[in-house]
């Protein structure tokens, strides 16, 4: 039906017809299959008119010009063949924008990505506004994807080779400016004046193409083409380990383009769609986006969070600093900082200015916005002005004798409906709340370090914790751009409690001999973005090991640390914080392993074991425990488990997570291996019930209808 049309025709008295981009139902726009048809009928009226000068494309929706494709679109398709067709007709219906006898240009304004980009691409210029919601870029291969409209023949024409790889390798998107400078845009501009300048751009007849930069024009050569692929495809394979093959595909399908022209190379991209589109990294990688998806649309609780207006933060170090950082730069919440000192205050704002300081020499923010959300931030070694705040994050030492007086001195300072949370990675939420004049308020919020870079919170009820302070402390999360997850008051929580064993196992291969370096290679090479030694190293040999004796305690024997390692703490090695760990660091990014380490472990390191067979080690100690966890009700669902496990400890994110990892691999199979690594190495490795029962009714953790096939959301 015509008024269900996502694209509308407004023709102006100068003969430019503006073309309004508009899909019927939804907050933002986003590419469907249907829409071809309807893009296809709107051109041809405009068309009809036989003084028409040009034209525009801009959005009828206030902060997004199109979002990207409709993923569901991807995962409903059955076979490669598929999705080249689906792939074949966006890109016939870009060339039949590119194809028109009249200027067309795009108005950009919010985010322009993906499939998105792909239309304004197909366009003779583009025009975007300056506003901070505007971003351009093709991030499909963040879904395990290329872009399948065109781009990767449109781009490197556009930009140059090097600097379109480098944007659809990585998938990162550009603020205007940044567009603007790489000549991804004509203009950038107030959005106030975004559709006028359009239309003078649509109004002048079609110019020269601006030259591309030197470097790029160097590149454009034989020799010089040459070389750029060879750098850009040791980089890719550096930072990827073959685990995302959509990064080769991209690299092969821009070379096609280039060399055999861009016939090939629409033929080349639409087949690499196809084949992308069906493959287990894709499927795993967009279980991810769908799951975040929709915990977006929850609360944690049934209940309706309060009103967050003022937020107060207990303690000016580390993470006190981190998390009244993301208070005031993300949340846009005013928020004061308690500590002993005014030295901890100053420390914690020293850390938001310089985190906004980068910003700004980035040229990310202006220096008045610097000001501004500086002035967000307050501190004191007082209680004053803590009467008014709605949530009180107490960011204090470990020790549950010093919660207990936080609770009670914020009981006796705040309003009766103040929610207290605590940032614990050990400590039971209800013995924190045990003394507490209102436990209904006290939860556990459990950041993870550095706060300002770590997407993920564990968000803990204890038994009296009510309903409005879940909603109310995963409401706040939200704000401050964390993804939440409400788990049990069970130690170790979720995220510690699965990657304890995992160290532990890394450690069991050192202790074997197996030089450190060689352990964490292992693991990076499965996926990781950091091996496991050097993960205890960057949050801390002392913090790391601190809640090993709570987790024994809890679960036994399976939990306890190799012996040998109590010799390390004893030499005063805390890791980065203190330059001494396993490795050892020389300033800020050089680090080397230790030699003195195997001294105090009397141990002689020889490479011995297979690097898969490391991995397969310390993977399946994960797997097992998180299995547990599920079946404990630890955590809710096995999306929870998977996404608290790649937002929290890097969990290889084109593996979907520890659940959909155990659904690939298969119960059984898992059971199996376990089995033997147990004869091997001992019953630490011993099958847990919740795996034995799946392997035995051939059960999976996720279901058909979790797949994600059902969902409807677009390309980020």
């Amino acid at each position: 039906m015509e008024q269900q049309s996502a694209f509308h025709l407004d023709m102006r008295l100068d003969n430019v017809g503006v073309i309004v981009i508009d899909v019927p139902g939804e907050k933002m726009n986003t590419l469907k299959a249907a829409f071809a048809t309807q893009l296809r009928e709107v051109i041809k009226r405009a068309r009809e008119n036989p003084h028409l000068a040009g034209l525009v494309f801009i959005s009828g929706k206030p902060d997004s010009f199109i979002a990207g494709a409709d993923i569901s679109m991807i995962a409903a398709c059955d076979s490669a063949e598929e999705a080249e067709a689906l792939a074949h007709q966006g890109q016939k219906a870009m060339a039949e924008i590119a194809a028109l006898p009249v200027p067309v240009v795009a108005a950009i304004h919010g985010p322009c990505l993906g499939g998105g980009l792909e239309l304004a691409l197909a366009c003779a210029k583009r025009v975007c506004s300056l506003d901070d919601k505007t971003r351009l870029g093709l991030p499909e291969v963040q879904l395990g994807l290329l872009p399948g409209s065109g781009g990767t023949q449109r781009l490197p024409r556009l930009i140059g080779a090097s600097q379109a790889l480098n944007l659809m390798l990585t998938g990162k998107t550009l603020r205007p400016k940044q567009a603007l400078k790489l000549g991804l845009v004509d203009e950038a501009v107030p959005q106030a004046i975004l559709l006028e300048t359009a239309v003078k751009l649509a109004l002048k007849a079609r110019e020269a193409r601006r030259p591309l930069p030197i470097r790029e024009r160097l590149m454009n050569g034989p020799l010089g083409r040459k070389l750029m692929f060879l750098l850009a495809t040791k980089q890719t394979r550096a930072k990827t380990k073959g685990n995302y093959p959509a990064t080769e595909r991209i690299l092969n399908v821009v070379r096609i383009g280039l060399e055999q022209g861009s016939g090939s190379g629409y033929d080349a991209e639409a087949q690499a769609f196809g084949e992308l589109a069906v493959s287990a990294q894709s499927a795993a990688l967009r279980s991810i986006f769908f799951a975040t998806t929709a915990m977006k649309k929850e609360r944690g609780a049934d209940a309706q969070p309060a009103a967050l207006r003022s937020i107060a933060v207990l303690g000016g170090g580390l993470m006190g600093g981190g998390i009244a950082s993301v208070t005031a730069t993300r949340a846009k919440l005013p928020v004061r900082i308690k500590d002993i000192n005014l030295e901890g205050i100053n420390h914690a704002m020293k850390y938001s200015w310089e985190l906004l300081s980068q910003k700004v020499k980035r040229r990310q923010e202006t220096a008045a916005e610097r000001q501004r959300e500086m002035a967000l931030i307050s501190g004191g070694t007082d209680y004053q002005g803590f009467q008014q705040r709605d949530v009180v994050i107490e960011a204090v030492f470990e020790d549950l004798a010093l919660k207990q007086k936080m609770v009670a001195e914020v009981e006796q300072h705040c309003r009766p409906d103040t929610v207290f949370a605590s940032n614990t990675s050990s400590l039971p939420i209800g013995e924190i709340a045990a003394q507490a004049q209102r436990p209904q308020q006290v939860i556990g919020l459990h950041y993870f370090s550095p706060v300002d870079k770590m997407p993920l919170v564990e968000v803990i009820p204890h038994a009296a914790t009510s309903a409005q302070t879940i909603a109310t402390t995963v409401a706040l999360a939200k704000k401050q751009g964390k993804t939440p997850i409400v788990v049990s008051d069970r130690a170790g929580f979720y995220v510690n409690r699965i990657l304890a064993p995992y160290i532990n196992e890394a450690m069991r291969c050192v202790l074997d001999g197996e030089p450190i370096e060689a352990v964490d290679e292992a693991l990076v090479q499965f996926g990781f973005p950091v091996g496991p030694i050097q993960l205890l190293d960057e949050v801390g040999i002392d913090v790391g090991t601190k809640i090993i004796p709570i987790l024994v305690q809890a679960y036994g024997e399976r939990f306890a640390a190799p012996p040998a390692f109590d010799a390390v703490l004893n030499d005063n090695r805390k890791g980065r914080k203190n330059g001494r760990g396993f490795y050892r660091y020389d300033g800020k990014t050089k680090k080397r392993v230790d030699s003195d380490i195997y001294r105090l472990l009397n141990v002689q390191p020889k490479r011995q074991l297979d690097g898969a067979l490391i991995a397969r080690r310390c993977v399946m100690m994960m797997l097992n425990e998180a299995a547990r966890c599920l079946d404990e009700g630890v955590i809710r669902h096995a999306r929870d488990g998977d996404i608290g496990a790649v937002f929290g400890i890097g969990f290889p994110p084109f593996l979907g997570g520890p659940f959909r990892y155990l659904d690939t691999l298969g119960a059984t199979n898992v059971v199996d291996t376990l089995t033997t690594l147990m004869q091997q190495h001992g019953a630490r490795f011993s099958p847990c019930e919740a795996l034995r029962r799946r392997a035995e009714n051939g059960e999976k953790f996720y279901n058909s209808v979790e797949t994600g096939n059902n969902h409807s959301d677009s390309v980020p």
